[in-house]
């Protein structure tokens, strides 16, 4: 896939395991129509994940078997070009593969986040609202809210019209298309933040080093393979709280666990507050943080809720 701002990232899609309901010898208006009722989840790693770590592919493997996947890796991270912003421009990688997931013939789409992924996709969500049902644009003719005069989208968050149709692990699609098809019909954030800049804990206080010092940055290219932008954020993006509330009317699912060393439960219940009525909060016992530490239940029980039906 290439970006809007012109980053080659690596995905991988996978189809669905349970069978798409067209047979062998199926026309091809049969297969289109399978794919078309067959939902896609799209899922965003964490920091210094990447799209082939064990956790990340134990997630596709079971989401697969209730719809197909696509699996990609960050800007800065695996064998994506470019480098992370941790969270910032990221959104357009992921507006990139929710675009492909549409070109494929997807018609509904969801997004499945974990940690910098989770906040990742309450942004996209927020900003990514053209086209779906009930829905207005967040995009004027100036490039900024059209339906909610109160958000700026920045110029490098907007859609272009044209991508590039070269993908890893799949034909070659035309993923050409403006804002309205990289929306998301329903967005799964686990183990999000809720603001940005949080240090009150120590594993988020390394990382922190690791983000803005220089020797940090040499242990998050050699030792975790994640190359990291130098440049501060300018301006600062939406934080998640402050997304929350716009995703609505389509379905949130937020879920956290108890024993998360990075983020204290006070995260998401910030964000379930902020969201008010348009999401749902799973907080799971003994759980930590992000895709490391959701088992196959746990990942069961969050497919299971993204292809249900549209709640919306």
């Amino acid at each position: 896939m290439l970006t809007d701002d012109g980053v080659p990232v690596e995905a991988v899609y996978e189809p669905c395991t349970a069978g798409s309901g067209a047979g062998v010898g199926a026309g091809p208006g049969a297969r289109t129509e399978a794919v078309a009722d067959t939902p896609a989840i799209v899922v965003a790693h964490g920091f210094t994940g990447s799209v082939d770590r064990p956790a990340v592919r134990r997630a596709a493997r079971v989401f697969s078997q209730r719809a197909a996947v696509i699996t990609f890796s960050f800007r800065g991270h695996g064998r994506s070009g470019g480098r992370s912003t941790v969270g910032d421009r990221e959104v357009l990688d992921l507006a990139a593969a929710v675009a492909w997931a549409r070109a494929l013939g997807h018609s509904r789409v969801v997004t499945v986040g974990f940690s910098m992924g989770g906040s990742v996709v309450l942004r996209h969500g927020a900003l990514y609202t053209g086209g779906a049902p009930g829905r207005g644009p967040r995009y004027g003719p100036d490039g900024f809210g059209a339906s909610d005069a109160s958000v700026r989208v920045p110029e490098r968050e907007r859609r272009t019209a044209e991508h590039s149709g070269a993908h890893v692990g799949a034909p070659a699609a035309d993923t050409s298309a403006a804002g309205h098809d990289a929306y998301a019909d329903a967005v799964v954030s686990v183990s999000a933040p809720a603001r940005w800049y949080y240090r009150g804990t120590a594993p988020m206080r390394r990382l922190h080093w690791v983000v803005t010092r220089p020797s940090g940055r040499l242990v998050g290219r050699y030792g975790l393979r994640t190359r990291i932008a130098t440049e501060e954020w300018d301006p600062v993006p939406l934080s998640p709280v402050a997304a929350v509330p716009l995703i609505a009317p389509a379905p949130l699912l937020l879920v956290h666990g108890d024993r998360d060393p990075y983020f204290p439960l006070d995260h998401p219940r910030m964000l379930a507050d902020a969201a008010g009525e348009g999401a749902e909060l799973w907080l799971e016992r003994g759980m930590g943080h992000a895709e490391n530490a959701a088992d196959d239940a746990l990942l069961a029980r969050i497919a299971a809720w993204a292809t249900g039906a549209p709640r919306a």
